[in-house]
């Protein structure tokens, strides 16, 4: 099976368990269930944590949380990136240099150091993390979209929608967005699995999805103090966070090979 496939497979079944959590889950995220710490048993397949609660099912509604997380991320990086490369790349001259220099300052700032003083600023929830993640992870998608443009808008076809009349917006919505979409497609695929990680590191540290809502970041964070004598905590929110990660670069690879003219 090649690894595009099997990324896929591994993100519908990972999608599947996110939607179906309520099923899926044998008891409810936030109950105390058992004793502390137990190991991986019949009835606890992945153990409980440092509260007595079943991990399998905060692992089945973590990956909702994060799964939910990397795709309102991303759509919101991708609505802002297009808006500014679109503008810079179809317009060029004055206009390309002001957004680019724009772009230019944004990505002088190191990310998590920003994202991390605006997450310490606001209150920590999760929309305010899909929305901080969105913001500052557009540059490089303005960049594409810009590229994409200043190559499209001297082909033939936009020059003759240009001549019979048609308006600016048109041309950039009806003729040139659609044939832009193949880099577009491959940064948002890729984008989400780093909105996921950095979803994950928030939490880790505290400024992200707040307890006791499960996300594998938090998980993560509540087994610090039991590597060695409950190393399962650890184990299986960051083997989960691997999988989807691994899983998108996997599909982010494969469509970036489909997708390339040159190929």
């Amino acid at each position: 099976m090649k690894r595009g496939k099997f990324g896929l497979l591994v993100l519908i079944i990972l999608l599947g368990f996110a939607v179906l959590a309520p099923v899926i889950a044998p008891y409810d995220p936030d109950e105390i269930v058992e004793s502390q710490t137990l190991a991986p048993s019949f009835n606890h397949l992945f153990g409980t944590d440092d509260l007595g609660r079943d991990i399998f099912s905060r692992a089945v509604f973590g990956a909702r949380i994060s799964l939910t997380v990397g795709f309102a991320a991303v759509a919101i990086a991708i609505i802002v990136g297009v808006f500014f490369g679109s503008i810079a790349g179809f317009y060029g001259g004055f206009i390309d240099s002001l957004l680019m220099r724009f772009v230019d300052i944004m990505l002088a700032f190191p990310s998590i150091f920003l994202i991390l003083t605006v997450q310490a600023m606001l209150s920590p929830n999760i929309y305010n993390v899909m929305v901080v993640i969105g913001l500052t992870s557009w540059m490089g998608v303005a960049r594409l979209v810009r590229g994409e443009f200043l190559r499209i808008r001297e082909l033939q076809y936009v020059e003759a929608a240009k001549s019979i009349g048609c308006s600016d917006f048109r041309i950039i919505v009806r003729h040139i967005l659609p044939n832009a979409q193949a880099p577009i497609i491959v940064a948002a695929t890729l984008g989400m699995a780093g909105a996921i990680l950095t979803e994950s590191s928030l939490s880790f540290l505290g400024l992200g999805v707040q307890p006791p809502m499960a996300s594998w970041g938090n998980m993560l964070m509540d087994a610090q103090a039991y590597m060695r004598d409950a190393p399962w905590m650890a184990t299986i929110p960051g083997a989960l966070i691997l999988i989807t990660v691994l899983s998108l670069y996997f599909v982010g690879e494969e469509l970036r090979e489909k997708l390339d003219v040159r190929s």
